[in-house]
């Protein structure tokens, strides 16, 4: 956008400001209204009645903030030389993270010292042992084998995590120290620094700030920071890789490249298509880049205010649009180099470590062992739609019956019900739906204003939306499959509010910035705390639906450990009567060499004996964790 066009355009953001805002204010009301019905899940009608009143006060700020006459923005070029106050941005970096992990450190106080809850976890903790040892897989036990099939474990000859290596990568350290919840905790609060820096590159030091504090204080992150699971191992990945693409889109330097394509191929080795669908938008412009021929590069250039009350270096917020494209000579073919080789040799190298992991655990090196377990454990899980039809044409003798069963046949209409019920529990998740609400409809109305680095941030959001748009399975919590999308959310509530702010700047309505600091405040606070008898906090909730299988798994395993005297030993567990189809207590260490074996109860029809007798180094015993009753299994003995 030009300066001789900046008056026109000026003229078309007041035109559209108001029935903007009016039109999130009623739509605001209305989701506000359907809440206190308690049709939307995980938002508490109580919490939906202090913000619909929240939302009447705004009338009142307009009122008492109304002014005869706007004030004038007065536009000016600053130079193109690096920000200053290097040394407050890494403070306020900085502290972000600590807070983001004082917040996972908190919901882990409430939950207590417990194993993990999930099959998944087992299976990435299996991952980081096996790692630590220096190897990608074990061999699977030389007699019985079936014996030790672990959920989300691949048992084909060789043991292995049926996940990519990226995430056990990242635990190992932490695994190795004794406290494997570190990990995704220290990934959380670097993810939130590094979320600061993006925010600061795309709009200021107010954009960095609002983005980073949300995401740091997101329930949702803070929980499944407290989850052994590849989520924030990939959140870190694209951390680096949305600081790295940002910049490049402003400098077209080979090493911004090298820092985008590094923390890409990391995502990709923690889980492959979040990456790539995050990451598709931004390869599309890099690529168009590269074949166009023609530099456009973002050059920064500010609109400033003289009654904004902020300091100089955040003049930024008034404007979207951070930089204005201008053209120029054809890029040097070095220059189009090092982007190409910066964004390229580290996907290669991810993708080489892929293919050895691969080649390592199924012998093959195009077949992943995801694809080979879903193929040989669970085919009514497989990706598309139809699942479970063309699922049962593939069933084996090594099905896991009670969870492939659990899958949903993909049809049109579930997969639009899964798709409202991501984008609304992303929204729960992330901060709270009505700030959403209003940033979709605040972006949305201001789409073309918008850097265009903005709208490959929205893009992006859409895209890994998408990407699982063929997948049955919700998620865990509504959301685990679109997780990722939750800093590029907190950076377009940090756009929206950057728009509204110069909006009320612009009209002398500064009570207005009071009540969206309320509106934020509030709908953080409802997520943790509530006045007696107003609503239940919606971390309680989170905490308690990972709290109690945790707790499950420990009383279990404390419970065998207590009784099981005769050591080394192998407990055949007998989960048939087992309720929950998440629960699984059929999981060891690397190596199958621990003091207790946990194995699969057989089938009927095997004679225990022979088990008894190819394991003549340990006791064996039968466990029923439903009815809690051990017995120990004599030589000449028969399931009953």
């Amino acid at each position: 956008m030009s300066i001789a066009t900046s008056s026109a355009t000026e003229s078309q953001r007041e035109s559209v400001a108001w029935p903007v805002q009016i039109a999130g204010w009623c739509c605001g009301l209305a989701t506000c209204v359907v809440a206190m019905l308690g049709l939307i899940a995980e938002w508490d009608p109580g919490l939906a009645t202090a913000q619909l009143l929240w939302l009447a006060v705004a009338p009142v700020a307009v009122m008492l903030s109304r002014s005869r006459r706007a004030k004038p923005i007065t536009r000016m070029e600053t130079p193109t030389s690096a920000p200053r106050g290097w040394a407050t941005d890494w403070l306020l970096a900085l502290s972000f993270a600590a807070v983001s992990f004082a917040v996972s450190s908190m919901i882990a106080t409430r939950i207590g010292d417990l194993p993990p809850a999930y099959h998944d976890e087992y299976s990435y903790l299996f991952q980081a042992q096996t790692l630590l040892a220096g190897r990608f897989s074990f061999p699977s036990s030389p007699v019985h084998p079936e014996l030790f099939d672990q959920m989300h474990v691949l048992n084909e000859g060789r043991m292995a995590c049926r996940y990519y290596p990226g995430t056990g990568l990242w635990l190992a350290p932490f695994v190795a120290l004794g406290h494997p919840y570190w990990g995704p905790q220290w990934a959380g609060a670097v993810a939130t620094l590094l979320l600061f820096w993006t925010g600061r590159e795309l709009g200021g030091r107010f954009v960095g700030t609002i983005a980073a504090l949300t995401m740091a204080l997101s329930p949702g992150v803070g929980l499944f920071g407290n989850m052994l699971l590849a989520h924030h191992p990939t959140l870190l990945g694209l951390g680096v890789f949305l600081l790295g693409i940002t910049r490049l889109g402003r400098t077209r330097s080979g090493w911004d490249a090298a820092l985008a394509g590094s923390g890409l191929s990391f995502a990709m080795l923690c889980r492959p298509m979040t990456a790539a669908a995050i990451g598709l938008p931004f390869g599309v412009e890099v690529v168009w880049w590269l074949l166009r021929g023609d530099c456009q590069v973002q050059t920064p250039t500010r609109s400033v205010s003289k009654d904004v009350g902020l300091s100089s270096a955040d003049s930024s917020l008034l404007t979207l649009r951070v930089g204005v494209e201008t053209g120029s000579r054809l890029p040097k073919g070095s220059q189009r180099l090092a982007v190409l080789l910066g964004l390229g040799l580290p996907l290669i190298a991810g993708l080489c470590v892929m293919l050895a992991y691969n080649r390592d655990i199924t012998g093959e090196w195009l077949t992943s062992p995801y694809q080979l377990y879903t193929d040989t454990y669970t085919p009514r899980h497989v990706f598309g739609f139809n699942n479970v039809v063309r699922g049962e044409q593939h069933v084996g003798p090594k099905v896991i019956e009670h969870y492939d069963l659990w899958a949903e046949n993909l049809t049109p209409t579930l997969a639009a019900s899964n798709v409202f019920t991501r984008g609304i529990a992303s929204w729960l998740w992330t901060l709270d739906v009505l700030p959403l609400l209003f940033t979709v409809i605040v972006v949305a109305s201001g789409m073309t204003l918008l850097d265009r680095r903005w709208r490959l941030v929205a893009a992006s959001i859409l895209s890994l939306h998408a990407a699982h748009v063929p997948y049955w399975y919700v998620g865990i919590m509504g959301w685990h499959y679109v997780f990722e999308t939750a800093p590029l959310w907190c950076l377009l509530l940090a756009a929206a509010t950057q728009r509204l702010f110069a909006e009320w700047t612009h009209s002398r309505r500064n009570g207005l910035k009071l009540w969206w600091f309320g509106l934020l405040t509030l709908s953080l606070a409802g997520n943790y705390m509530a006045p007696t008898g107003g609503w239940k906090p919606r971390i309680f909730r989170g905490i308690n639906a990972l709290a109690h299988p945790r707790r499950q798994q420990s009383e279990t395993r404390r419970w065998i450990e207590a009784t099981v005297k005769e050591r080394p030993a192998l407990v055949l567990v007998d989960q048939s009567e087992t309720e929950a189809s998440h629960l699984d207590f059929v999981t060891n260490e690397p190596g199958l060499s621990g003091d207790i074996l946990f194995g699969r109860m057989p089938l009927r029809d095997t004679d225990l004996s022979v088990i008894v007798r190819d394991f003549p180094n340990r006791s064996v015993f039968v466990a029923n964790p439903k009815r809690k009753s051990i017995r120990a299994v004599q030589p000449s003995s028969r399931p009953r």
